[in-house]
């Protein structure tokens, strides 16, 4: 039976059993969304929760791609299986991934221990969709211990990593300064471990003194974890292995402390919340005609009514 008919639940037990066009199908379903998306949801959910999920984030160039790459051989020579969740701009013509992070880790392309998907932000503010979750999830359920989560390393998605990840990992270059002082407080929010990639450069010790700085006047227990800074030169893949010990180390520390339930158990209540949020705006649109819309939007222009009131007339009836 071809792939496009075969029931969502023939596909995921395909998937299960390593089948992986099945499960790049699932994974495109889950971008599409819908009744499908939903179905896929019902059955990895019981499944999931033993995986592990590692976001890398920094600015573009910094070598995130690289790094991640790396990191795949390493674990690899380790026999440990992998996937990755590339997520990349949207095409503004397509909605679909337009960086396509594959071809720069086409070495690993035929490894049947790793899985590599590029997915779009589809104009999602911070650049994750509500569908990256339910991939990682997806992932996690057929089986795959480890999922990178390489993010695209522009606007907000620097701090929404932070949510979707178990570690965070903030890739950076020698000679970053003056970005590091400007981004002091995300980084400082979001950042498990630092990596100063491209370490063969002039400026690395300045570098990390600077977030050795940081790391000094930010408001850390003295008990918590805090962030190692490590020289990396990954496209020779320097460091690589100290990198992993490091992700390794902060899942065992998080692990003992429960701070790996506390996080886990935040991102479900706002991966909640802003599913609830979706399903009131899908019902809020098809309740409001395009008359009724096009009515409360003029009369929000030309200050007849507010916003809130005007959304208050669109939700009017979602509850009955």
């Amino acid at each position: 039976m071809a792939g496009r008919t075969r029931p969502v639940a023939e596909l995921f037990g395909a998937a299960c059993d390593g089948d992986r066009a099945a499960l790049a199908r699932l994974l495109s379903l889950v971008e599409r969304g819908g009744d499908e998306a939903r179905e896929i949801a019902r059955l990895a959910h019981p499944r999931s929760g033993h995986g592990y999920l590692v976001g890398l984030t920094g600015a573009p160039g910094s070598g995130k791609s690289t790094l991640t790459s790396a990191t795949i051989g390493h674990l690899r020579a380790q026999g440990e299986e992998v996937a990755v969740l590339a997520i990349d701009p949207s095409s503004p013509f397509t909605g679909g991934a337009i960086l396509g992070d594959r071809v720069r880790m086409q070495d690993h392309a035929t490894d049947p221990g790793v899985f590599i998907r590029s997915m779009a932000t589809r104009g999602h503010l911070g650049g994750l969709s509500l569908a990256t979750p339910e991939a990682a999830r997806l992932l996690d359920a057929i089986g795959r211990p480890w999922t990178l989560i390489e993010t695209v390393g522009v606007g907000q998605v620097e701090v929404e990593i932070a949510g979707k990840a178990d570690t965070t990992v903030v890739v950076v270059n020698p000679g970053w300064g003056d970005s590091v002082q400007a981004n002091k407080a995300g980084l400082m929010e979001i950042a498990d471990i630092f990596v100063i990639n491209k370490a063969d450069r002039k400026g690395v010790d300045e570098t990390r003194r600077d977030l050795e700085q940081m790391l000094e006047l930010s408001d850390l227990d003295a008990d918590a974890w805090r962030p190692p800074i490590l020289p990396v030169v990954a496209i020779n893949n320097e460091g690589v292995d100290r990198f992993w010990d490091a992700v390794v180390a902060h899942r065992a520390a998080i692990e003992a402390s429960g701070e790996l339930t506390r996080r886990r158990k935040f991102r479900v209540g706002e991966e909640l919340r802003e599913i609830v949020a979706r399903r009131l705006e899908l019902r809020a649109r098809q309740l409001t005609t395009g008359e009724r819309w096009d009515r409360l939007q003029a009369d929000v222009a030309a200050r007849l009514v507010d916003p809130w009131t005007a959304a208050d007339e669109m939700l009017d009836g979602i509850g009955g």
